[in-house]
């Protein structure tokens, strides 16, 4: 398959049952029809239980994902659900 974009070859991935077309050159991602509402059926599933199971921060310690101070050295990115699904 060729990527529509750039003409680039496309990779299938497969990921907690949802197929989704990435192209190899340009990087984009390609979804077929209904798979975007079942990714964002995904993400508020996730959400959701990741909500419920953090508990809130200790008194006087800072939220997670509060902005960190004293340079750009030491920051780390929280993960998205995307993110998720290309991972191993």
């Amino acid at each position: 398959m060729q990527c529509p974009k750039c003409r680039g070859v496309m990779r299938t991935y497969e990921r907690h049952g949802v197929h989704i077309d990435q192209c190899d050159n340009c990087r984009g991602i390609f979804l077929d029809y209904g798979e975007l509402e079942t990714l964002t059926r995904m993400e508020s599933q996730w959400s959701q239980s990741h909500a419920a199971a953090s508990p809130p921060p200790a008194h006087g310690a800072p939220a997670w994902g509060a902005p960190q101070h004293g340079g750009s050295y030491g920051h780390h990115r929280q993960r998205s659900w995307v993110g998720m699904l290309f991972s191993t």
